[in-house]
């Protein structure tokens, strides 16, 4: 295809008009190539490390398809930092992660849990310095990632080793994993005048977001395997992945905390440091601050405490280091741990309660898990009743009994599940668990397949599958049918109104007014006309929700949110996707045979095959772009035709769901601030994109103030 966009082929570029090379083609193809890398570099940091995107998915994509042609048609091209060389071959047996020295000691840092603790460290910093109680000492304050602790190595540039922290002597090399993850540049392109240093060794910590963690469980749960207990132990497990494509899957993030050797480079502050490490294109975490005393240090602690938990990671506490490293390097290390930086730890929340039943729930691909239903207790904003126990060997591993008194926290602070058991309440009247030896929700055989712990029920048809089944279908990141909620289905399913999700767009409010049913509270309610006409509003808008989220809810083994995104970008629609080949499938971005052999299967599927001929029948969109919401006929959607720029932390919405709310209302959102710009929206620690609006005079938009936009824009929707 010929580029006319000064990006492509030409004849100043040793192209032809076709797009075959010249006789000259050899240095233009050079040259091409690494002005594709830079691109690629730049609009990476934009996106990954500054979260300012200047171009669309597609326009990216472009781009990297453009490079990965040029190297694939002549390899010399290829460079090690190449933007195409991040995931690389899965490692084999002779090619075993290995054990290797670090430069230098990983070491731990000591903790404190009170303020009168951090009072302490403040006292013996002053003592060993010689300093009195008069003279100041400025802390820099850094929040605590709980995540897996690595180190990677830059020679002139190029990172050339990433290390895990092992014993704090010596770790494991992980460099083919490291390389995945988009925050970690396989170059450092500095900004601002930085230097390169000749040899640099950063020290950080690599995490799984929440988002991520809880898809992998359900994924995990659904397909058999043994789940994650926490985002912590996700991110350190998915590292020691031998296949890298596993790892670039999983979508791990990182956060560049603490130097470690270097040569060619000075700092004269632990901050000044974290800021010559974002000028060389690495991510380092927002939430840092420099605090004048240890009263301010103390401070800062309590404001994060009531922020953390609106963040996309987890954060056990905060990192408190003397900032000037003079002062650093004369307070110097003990056996095990630096004198000038201790670590203050959150409490962790967790909650009292009793067992009082444990049910087992068949899923949507039938496999089946035990669920612990409790006396409800409030644990973290929210009131628990009920916690995943996961499979039967997680079961017998805690020894949990029905009946038992268990201490409950949330994994990711998401997930609800049980920490520990008190043995020694125990009374005698507990009771073990056994999982039951036929499918609770149909009867029908259970199997274990070999290497999984799970058990599944294998009837294509249970009852107990398309309720699951369906409750994906409808939810929030799949067709988002507002108010279809688990009772409502039961209800539903039982008068014979739906088998599988086609069923959802034949329903009519006549038929469903005047159904019964349980709600949250455990009392019984009539659905009412009302409800019943809203109802049927919702499953209508949710036709024009597009094909990648079709895709996604189709639950196509294997085929998540991304991939459904991918492949409705690829394909267009339905019909073109159906006719594919596993080669037309395997040249989508990140879809192997693995997956390609499970859409062909899923296709090929007759039940499949006929659910989605009914979908489209429906007259549900099954094109790669849905079409956007009608603004309001009087003009009073604030959203419609506006462009909106998102920062800061919000407490209600993650990113993606604000900017999801937006361009469903026919608004858009940007990744940077400019005079076309008509709304910010400001979180909690908005940046530099802020002050940027105030001088141009945009409008800020706050929190509440969304959400009354919001309620005016769902409350016209509901009227008509």
């Amino acid at each position: 295809m010929k580029r006319t966009d000064g990006y492509g082929t030409g004849g100043g570029m040793g192209y032809n008009a076709d797009g075959k090379p010249t006789a000259d083609g050899g240095d233009a193809r050079a040259k091409r190539a690494e002005e594709l890398r830079r691109l690629i570099e730049r609009h990476d940091r934009l996106y990954y490390i500054e979260n300012r995107p200047e171009i669309s998915d597609r326009e990216y994509d472009e781009l990297y398809a453009e490079l990965k042609r040029l190297e694939e048609e002549d390899p010399s091209l290829i460079v090690p930092d190449s933007p195409t060389q991040r995931v690389g071959a899965k490692l084999s047996g002779k090619d075993a992660v290995r054990s290797e020295p670090h430069r230098s000691p990983m070491l731990s840092l000591d903790n404190t849990y009170s303020e009168g603790e951090l009072r302490e460290f403040d006292a013996r910093v002053r003592r060993f310095l010689g300093l009195g109680s008069g003279e100041k000492i400025e802390y820099a304050v850094e929040m605590k990632i709980d995540g897996a602790a690595v180190s990677l190595w830059y020679e002139r540039g190029l990172l050339v080793k990433g290390l895990t922290r092992g014993d704090g002597e010596n770790g494991e090399n992980i460099t083919h994993n490291l390389r995945t993850i988009r925050d970690v540049p396989l170059r450092l392109r500095p900004e601002g005048g930085a230097a390169v240093p000749e040899f640099l060794e950063v020290r950080g910590e690599v995490y799984m977001p929440r988002a991520e963690f809880e898809r992998l469980l359900c994924k995990q749960e659904e397909e058999g395997e043994a789940p994650f207990a926490n985002p912590r132990n996700a991110a350190a497990g998915t590292l020691k992945q031998l296949d890298p494509k596993i790892v670039a899957s999983r979508r791990l993030r990182m956060f560049v905390h603490t130097p470690g050797e270097r040569s060619g480079a000075r700092w004269r502050t632990h901050l000044e440091f974290l800021e010559g490490m974002a000028s060389l294109g690495l991510r380092v975490n927002p939430h840092r601050r420099l605090c004048k005393d240890i009263g301010k240090v103390i401070e800062t602690i309590a404001e994060w405490d009531d922020i953390r938990r609106s963040l996309d990671y987890d954060t056990d506490g905060c990192v408190v280091k003397v900032n000037d490293f003079q002062m650093q390097e004369a307070l110097g290390f003990t056996a095990k741990a630096p004198r000038f930086a201790i670590a203050y730890k959150y409490k962790a929340e967790e909650a009292r309660t009793r067992i009082i039943a444990i049910d087992v729930q068949v899923g949507k691909t039938g496999v089946l898990t035990p669920v612990a239903r409790l006396e409800p207790v409030f644990l973290a904003g929210t009131t628990i009743e009920n916690a995943s126990l996961h499979n039967e060997d997680e079961i017998r591993r805690k020894d949990i009994r029905i009946g038992d008194i268990v201490y409950i926290s949330k994994a990711g602070e998401i997930i609800p599940q049980v920490v520990r058991v008190e043995k020694g309440e125990r009374t005698g009247a507990e009771r073990e668990f056994r999982m039951p030896d036929r499918c609770p929700a149909c009867g029908g055989r259970i199997e274990r397949r070999e290497g999984e712990v799970a058990r599944r029920c294998v009837n294509q048809r249970c009852p107990g599958r398309y309720r699951a089944r369906i409750l994906y279908f409808a939810s929030r990141h799949c067709m988002d049918i507002q108010g279809l909620g688990p009772a409502l289905i039961d209800r539903l399913i039982s008068e014979g109104l739906l088998r599988d999700p086609a069923d959802l767009y034949s329903l009519k409010a006549d038929a469903i007014e005047s159904l019964e049913f349980e709600g949250e509270d455990k009392l019984k309610r009539r659905l009412g006309r009302k409800n019943a006409d809203k109802l049927i509003a919702a499953i209508e808008e949710s036709k024009s929700r597009g094909l990648a989220r079709v895709l996604a809810a189709l639950n196509i083994p294997h085929v998540g949110e991304r991939k459904a995104e991918l492949l409705a970008e690829r394909f267009g629609g339905m019909d073109a996707l159906r006719k594919a080949s596993a080669e037309d499938l395997m040249k989508v971005e990140s879809i192997g045979e693995v997956v390609a052999r499970s859409v062909l299967d899923f296709f090929a599927d007759p039940g499949e095959a006929a659910l989605v001929d009914r979908l489209a029948a429906a007259g549900v969109c099954m094109r790669s772009s849905a079409k956007p919401a009608a603004p309001i006929a009087d003009g009073s959607n604030p959203f419609a035709g506006k462009t909106f720029v998102l920062t800061g932390t919000l407490s209600g919405y993650t990113r993606e769901q604000a900017e999801a709310l937006i361009r469903e209302r026919g608004g858009r959102c940007t990744g940077s601030v400019s005079s076309k710009t008509d709304f910010v929206l400001a979180g909690k620690e908005p940046g530099s994109k802020l002050d940027k609006a105030k001088k141009l005079g945009i409008r800020i938009v706050g929190e509440a103030e969304f959400e009354e936009m919001l309620g005016k824009r769902k409350g016209e929707t509901t009227d008509s």
